[in-house]
């Protein structure tokens, strides 16, 4: 008997630098076709997926404004940069036969569906994995913000938020042989001991919401599923 599913309806928030695999940029099919494997296991139990992934494979709108672009510019360029981040999936997901949606804050109606808060949810509930294109569509916001903000008005159970690394660790466990990885933290731990799992707004967002943060290894295969089923290694961020 398969093991049976803590949550109902999740926001997967993945980093645009996970679809770069050992590539220095832009989107390897290949690991963008083993992430859709991942989330294809889970839906098929019956879990209700909406995803979000940064841009920074292929556009950082914050380095760019530290180069000399202007702030609400790079920013725009960002955002872009995460639609096509998003079709990348969402041809990936198709390909393996799952039901996409891709629906952007930033209204381009030639490529995908804008952002219908009511659409979305119906999308979910039918089955379909939608995946949140844009942002918010707002400079100064980052794709961590804006996942917790779908997260929020889809109704999720949790916000799960997809890494090179299996949890939440107190240092960088790539440059620290003896950095220690938490099995739980509340949400003021996160932002008092400046963890930078997400950003600020992102996690009071979630804390408000009383919407738990699980932060997992999206590079580990079936790991998306057994954190889903209470089984595999991750972090828990709750009140």
């Amino acid at each position: 008997m398969s093991a049976k599913l803590k949550y109902k309806r999740v926001l997967l928030k993945i980093s645009g630098e996970a679809l770069m695999g050992s590539q220095s940029f832009g989107i390897d099919v290949d690991v963008t076709a083993r992430i859709a494997e991942e989330v294809a296991s889970a839906h098929a139990k019956g879990l209700e997926i909406g995803l979000v992934i940064g841009g920074g494979n292929i556009f950082r709108g914050l380095a760019a404004s530290e180069a000399g672009i202007e702030r609400t510019t790079a920013d725009y360029m960002g955002m872009l940069a995460t639609v096509m981040n998003a079709l990348a999936m969402q041809s990936a997901l198709e390909h393996i036969g799952l039901d996409t949606r891709v629906m952007s804050a930033i209204p381009m109606t030639t490529v995908c569906e804008p952002y219908i808060r009511r659409r979305a949810s119906r999308h979910m509930a039918r089955g379909r994995i939608v995946i949140f294109a844009a942002g918010t569509g707002n400079p100064f916001f980052t794709t961590d913000t804006a996942a917790a903000l779908r997260a929020a008005e889809m109704g999720c159970d949790a916000l799960l938020k997809g890494t090179k690394v299996d949890g939440v660790y107190d240092k960088d466990p790539a440059k620290h042989g003896d950095a220690v990885r938490y099995d739980q933290l509340s949400y003021m731990d996160v932002i008092t001991k400046d963890l930078q799992v997400m950003d600020t707004s992102a996690v009071t967002l979630m804390r408000d919401n009383a919407i738990p943060i699980i932060v997992f290894s999206i590079a580990e295969k079936r790991r998306f599923e057994d954190v889903m089923t209470g089984k595999g290694i991750c972090t828990i961020i709750t009140s």
